[in-house]
This record gives structure tokens, C-alpha cells and sequence, in this order.
């Protein structure tokens, strides 16, 4: 068995954050998320890379004045859940292809592309608000059957 899967044999593990919704607090988001994961024993990349494309969206397209995002891990010896909760449900994320020359646009492209699975959730409380998550699947594919998106999810070799 992996090292890396042996450290949360049956146990869920919880982390969960709120942080300003500006550049600095989607930095924080990127490290705090990647300290929790060195002390899961879990493999930094490519939740990271995730981590920091969704806190960035929340910072930059989901903030309101006065109201936080909230990051939140939650982690099984399956699967990793990254949960991104912003103030905005009316802009949802829509991957799109941006212009070549264009410097963004292309963040979902990216968690789309490292997810196993991803989505937006759209919150019925009393505040409106949306979680955009990921999961990535830590346990690693049957030799067999191919293995949508996160390639190299799961270090090789170990």
C-alpha cells in the first residue's frame, strides 16, 4: 500500500478556513491548504494547483463587500474534496477556452482538467452563497481501466 494513502486508513479528516476575498487571502488559502495536506501525508500536487485556482476565482469574481470565502478540505483514504464557498450564487463558473493572448480565463479549464470531479453547488440558506468543489480520487486506478483527468495525481513509483 502507498505511504502516502496509509496515513487516513479510516479516518475523515476536516480543515476548514474563512479568508478575506482578495489576492492575499486566496494566497493563504494555497498555503494553509498545502500544509494540511504535508500533514495528511497526502500528495501536494495536483490539489494544490486546484486549491489556488478556486480560492483565486473567489477573491476575484466572488467577493461582496463585508463577507469572506470559506475554504474547506475534507479527505477520506479515497478521495479529497476541496470546497470553495464564495458570497456571489449569481456568477457561476462556466468553463470557457480563453483568447490566446488573454492573462486569465483559464482556471477552470485547469481544475476541470486536474478534478476527477467538479461542480458548483448553490447554497438554499438565508445568505446567498456558492461552493464551487473538486474531488480528486487518492487511491490509485486498476492497472486495467483508464483514469479520467488529474493524471499524476497519485505519485508513481512508490
Amino acid at each position: 500500500m502507498n505511504q502516502e494513502t496509509a496515513a487516513l486508513p479510516h479516518t475523515t479528516r476536516h480543515f476548514t478556513v474563512l479568508l478575506s476575498p482578495t489576492p492575499r487571502g486566496a494566497r493563504l488559502a494555497r498555503l494553509l491548504a498545502t500544509e494540511r495536506f504535508r500533514s495528511w501525508g497526502l500528495p501536494l500536487d495536483p490539489a494544490r494547483h486546484i486549491v489556488a485556482e478556486l480560492a483565486a476565482n473567489a477573491a476575484t469574481h466572488g467577493r461582496a463587500p463585508g463577507r469572506d470565502f470559506r475554504l474547506a478540505l475534507h479527505a477520506t483514504a479515497e478521495t479529497l474534496r476541496i470546497e470553495v464557498t464564495d458570497t456571489h450564487p449569481e456568477r457561476l463558473p462556466i468553463p470557457r477556452p480563453a483568447s490566446p493572448d488573454a492573462e486569465s480565463g483559464r482556471g477552470l479549464l485547469l481544475v476541470e482538467a486536474l478534478a476527477h470531479r467538479w461542480g458548483v453547488t448553490e447554497s438554499k440558506n438565508r445568505f446567498p452563497d456558492k461552493t464551487v468543489w473538486a474531488e480528486l480520487d487518492l487511491t490509485p486506478p486498476e492497472p486495467d481501466s483508464p483514469c479520467p483527468g488529474a493524471a499524476g495525481a497519485f505519485p508513481q513509483g512508490t
